[in-house]
């Protein structure tokens, strides 16, 4: 009987110094900072930036349209439950206006990725320069080097102790982003300028035609909230009939109809244009993609692009 008392109570021993074994465990994964990232590339920066130092989850799933993204009851409770907020700002999360402003008011820790961009580096929402400017900071990689710096400045503020590290992939990331630049330059210089011309379903690549060189044309907006026009396509397909065009693109978060519609406009004019590929524009690829970075969806989109209009 003794035998049996001090058996159990080595057992109780042993599972005491389990349980608090495991409480620690657990205290050392919910000790880090929980970040959510809206977008998808933004998700990508804070990981690329944060490393293994911080929780980071991001709102919207690959393919999913921000411009339309309307947060759930379940978004809005990560958001607030949230140590920090990475927004990419501009209007481009059109429908979590009243939101942001709410956790800000909060005084929550939310990183804009677009604040700092220089006026002359950013872009009007239209040709009359009306309304807010361009939200698709991140197809400048001149501008995407910011948002890096305004991630790093917010992921320092919410946990110090962590600062050089989050120093030493910055500066890491931001040499990566450097070569992705040249990469890139490199590939346009394959085509020919008057070769050089981007047709997509909406106007989303601006910051890139702007910084390597290209002439950009879309049925839609800026924005995808309105809906093409049959004068949308009919202006476009005599544009593509008059130049030429090899190729149009659709785009992974963009509905295919409008391309679709404006091949078969081209076709009937006696001008054959194909669609080129699928580019990655407000969303990066699926996690079992090689797209999922936003270094890695540059590379393909701009591979596409050059090749498709050889």
């Amino acid at each position: 009987m003794v035998l049996s008392v001090g058996v159990l109570g080595a057992c109780t021993k042993k599972d005491d110094s389990k349980n608090k074994e495991g409480e620690k465990k657990t205290e050392q994964k919910t000790s880090k900072k929980k970040v959510v990232a809206t977008s998808t590339m933004l998700t990508d920066l804070v990981k690329q930036i944060g490393g293994d130092n911080f929780e980071v989850e991001g709102m919207m799933k690959a393919g999913v349209d921000p411009h339309l993204y309307k947060p759930t009851a379940g978004d809005v409770e990560k958001l607030e439950k949230a140590d920090v907020v990475v927004v990419n700002g501009l209007h481009l999360e059109g429908q979590m206006g009243e939101i942001l402003q709410g956790l800000e008011k909060q005084n929550k820790n939310v990183v804009t990725a677009a604040k700092n961009i220089p006026s002359d580096r950013l872009l009007p929402w239209d040709e009359e320069g009306a309304g807010p400017n361009d939200p698709h900071i991140w197809f400048s990689v001149k501008n995407w080097k910011i948002a890096a710096k305004n991630v790093a400045e917010g992921l320092k503020k919410a946990d110090s102790s962590k600062a050089e590290e989050i120093d030493k992939n910055l500066a890491k990331y931001e040499k990566e982003l450097d070569e992705l630049s040249d990469y890139i330059k490199k590939k346009v210089s394959e085509l020919p300028e008057n070769q050089r011309v981007l047709v997509t379903a909406h106007d989303a690549f601006n910051y890139f035609a702007k910084e390597f060189g290209f002439k950009v044309e879309a049925i839609q907006g800026i924005s995808t909230e309105s809906e093409a026009s049959a004068a949308d396509i009919k202006k476009l397909s005599d544009f593509l009939v008059k130049t030429k065009i090899k190729a149009v693109f659709v785009e992974s978060s963009v509905p295919k109809k409008t391309i679709e519609s404006l091949v078969e406009s081209c076709k009937a004019k006696g001008h054959n244009v194909k669609i080129g590929g699928e580019l990655y524009s407000d969303s990066l690829g699926d996690d079992n993609t090689k797209e999922n970075t936003y270094i890695s969806m540059f590379k393909y989109n701009i591979d596409t692009i050059v090749d498709a209009l050889k």
